[in-house]
């Protein structure tokens, strides 16, 4: 009987509570920010110069200035900075942000200054990325930022991306991170930045396009961002979609599957030009032509030595290459990521070329296309064939070395991408 008495007591106190309280309005809730990456360049150990090729540059008392075109905009702002093959701490005395317009001059207004837990320098130990603090900049897509960093002391040779296919401005003695200098030389490396993120609220994610030189975008216009993951960025942005889309570009020139040489081999930096990269959610792996190339080439010429130690005593057979893309499918699942892969492209008139190599990249193809390990496949070899000669890409598309592509052979890559893939 008490049990009953209480029990009505306290839903008449609950039914009054709610008279008094009257109905209440619950707001949605706001989305919740996040980050995704939106440029990237992969990083490269220093080389010597070699055959009238310049080594890696080092810097001492100057201000670099690179320019970067980001894919999806923001509303904040983050750099990494890299110092992984580095041999002693980098240090960065002063590191600035802005705007650039189509003139190249920077738009007023948007110059931001760099901080490193809340300090405008920072120490990188040797072997190591670095992040910066967040930067209040909002930025739409496909805008073209400037990045300048000087270096006070000597760095030694660079931790770089050689191939930038952007010009990049070095100072003479001098901090000119707040001001414009009068270059005493120009590059196209990327020197000590690997990757800007940005911070939005909207549905949004990241593809990284994980490949060789013809992904790298050798053969494309300088200055232009004509590479076709730059191509495909264009056109996810034109497409208007519910999700904003990331795409950076971790192609390094004369990247392999399975051997280091240019850069650490596909298997081996993974982890760090894949798996670092926030919000991604799909890659694309374009790689195998130079294990095929430096396997099976019948080299002649000054070349020759350097692509005889380049080869090791086992080849990359397709049964080897393929064994490698199960890796990283494997290890791209394991991080709830898509892997699209794409063929392997012709390379007959190349010095690469042999029908032996030929023959191991129509298996390796094969089974790209219907062995159905991958989520998705782009047939990039389609595209660039010759019909009149399948084991040559058509002469319209190619730079005039029979590997790698021009303007009009990576706009065709990426024009050939279904968009639908990207969910």
């Amino acid at each position: 009987m008490i049990l009953q008495t209480l029990k009505r007591v306290s839903m008449g106190l609950a039914s009054a509570a709610a008279i008094w309280a009257g109905p209440v309005a619950t707001a949605a809730p706001a989305p919740a920010a996040h980050w995704i990456g939106t440029w990237a360049a992969a990083p490269e150990p220093a080389t010597p110069a070699l055959r009238g090729f310049p080594g890696s540059p080092s810097f001492s008392d100057q201000t670099i200035r690179e320019i970067v075109r980001i894919s999806a905009g923001g509303a904040r702002l983050r750099i990494r900075f890299t110092n992984v093959y580095g041999t002693r701490a980098l240090h960065i005395g002063a590191a600035s942000i802005a705007v650039v317009g189509p003139n190249g001059e920077v738009r007023p207004g948007t110059e931001r200054a760099v901080s490193f837990a809340g300090k405008p320098g920072a120490w990188i130990p040797a072997g190591a990325p670095y992040l910066s603090d967040p930067i209040d900049l909002p930025v739409k897509a496909l805008t073209a930022l400037s990045i300048s960093l000087y270096l006070p002391a000597d760095t030694g040779p660079c931790t770089c991306h050689a191939t930038g296919r952007e010009t990049a401005y070095v100072s003479g003695p001098g901090n000119y991170v707040d001001r414009p200098f009068k270059a005493v030389r120009t590059m196209t490396a990327r020197a000590f930045i690997s990757g800007v993120s940005v911070e939005t609220a909207r549905p949004a994610a990241t593809i990284v396009a994980f490949g060789d030189s013809i992904t790298d975008g050798v053969g494309a216009t300088l200055n232009e961002n004509r590479r076709w993951p730059d191509l495909l960025a264009d056109r996810l942005v034109a497409r208007r979609g519910r999700v904003a889309w990331g795409v950076v570009n971790m192609g390094i020139s004369g990247n392999r599957v399975l051997h280091d040489g240019a850069g650490a081999s596909a298997l081996r930096r993974f982890d760090r030009d894949v798996l670092s990269v926030p919000g991604v959610r799909y890659v694309i792996v374009f790689e195998g032509v130079n294990d095929l190339g430096i396997s099976y080439g019948h080299f002649t010429g000054p070349l020759a030595k350097a692509f005889k130690m380049l080869a090791t005593s086992r080849k990359a057979t397709a049964a080897a290459i393929i064994a490698g893309y199960r890796q990283i499918i494997a290890r791209a699942h394991a991080h709830g990521i898509k892997v699209l892969g794409a063929t392997i492209t012709p390379y007959g008139g190349s010095a690469y070329y042999s029908p032996e190599g030929n023959a191991q990249r129509e298996l390796i193809n094969r089974w790209i296309r219907t062995s159905g390990a991958f989520d998705g496949v782009l047939d990039f070899d389609a595209v660039w064939r010759d019909p009149s000669d399948p084991t040559r890409i058509l002469p319209r598309l190619q730079r005039g070395d029979h590997l790698h592509g021009n303007d009009a052979g990576y706009r065709a890559l990426a024009n050939s991408i279904d968009l639908g893939l990207f969910k």
